[in-house]
């Protein structure tokens, strides 16, 4: 049951009973990942995804997806502070429907924050600027999923 929306209601009727959810960080050069737990209480960044062509990106993708159960996909939507769509926004929205054969329900989550979110923690835990580099999109999926799991035990 594929589909992509906004709306954290819809995905929840589409997953009754729970399931492993993954989230995207989707940038020009790398794409986060994070997971999340079936019973939707907590997200940890995972891999990073070195983008390249489109079709190997997915195969990374798809991979992912496969090792965990995967029920569904939380993409990043970054919006401008006012909440109006960017040229990125349409990025994001362009991935969801080009990844919406992999079968799965694909929420688009304001991201706005996520990055700036994570960087501060990083900061916060005096990491060095090559670490924080290394691992800042995986956190900032991770704070999306989060997002996205709270709103849906809500």
């Amino acid at each position: 049951m594929s589909f992509i929306t906004s709306d954290i209601a819809e995905l929840r009727s589409a997953l009754p009973h729970g399931g492993v959810l993954i989230g995207l960080d989707v940038g020009t050069k790398t794409i986060g990942t994070a997971f999340c737990d079936a019973g939707w209480t907590f997200a940890s960044p995972a891999d990073l995804i070195r983008r390249t062509k489109f079709s190997k990106d997915k195969a990374a993708l798809a991979a992912a997806i496969a090792t965990r159960a995967t029920k569904g996909i939380v993409v990043g939507l970054p919006l401008n502070m006012d909440g109006s769509e960017s040229p990125r926004s349409q990025s994001s929205r362009a991935f969801a429907r080009n990844i919406a054969d992999l079968g799965l329900p694909i929420l688009l989550r304001d991201e706005r924050w996520s990055t700036q979110a994570i960087e501060r923690e990083m900061i916060a835990a005096d990491m060095s600027r090559a670490k924080r580099a290394a691992k800042i999109d995986s956190g900032a999926a991770a704070f999306i999923l989060q997002g996205a799991i709270d709103a849906l035990t809500a």
